[in-house]
């Protein structure tokens, strides 16, 4: 009986919040502060994106010529395919989302 009464208050206390219009303002400002990142959140994010997509561009093309035993030239080619998904990725991150 008395977990019964304790969800039977909890039903009643959440219909009035609602009526009130707390729980809206607290959901709305939840809501809102999940879709906007602070500025150093997003500007670590884009420099993660930006070093990771270069490193990984470095790795295949130091493995490739290593490989082939060939000079450095898929170091060159991966390392500017890597800077330039790097730069699409941050073009992605900070372009406003289409309505």
């Amino acid at each position: 009986m008395g977990e019964e009464s304790n969800e039977s208050f909890a039903k009643r206390l959440d219909a009035a919040e609602r009526r009130s219009g707390k729980l809206v303002k607290e959901e709305k400002a939840a809501a809102q502060g999940q879709d906007e990142q602070s500025l150093p959140a997003l500007a670590l994010r884009a420099g993660t994106e930006m070093i990771s997509a270069l490193v990984v561009g470095v790795a295949i093309g130091w493995g490739l010529d290593h490989w082939f035993k060939t000079r450095a030239i898929f170091l060159i080619i991966f390392a500017l395919l890597g800077g330039s998904a790097g730069v699409l990725n941050v073009w992605r991150l900070v372009k406003p989302p289409q309505i």
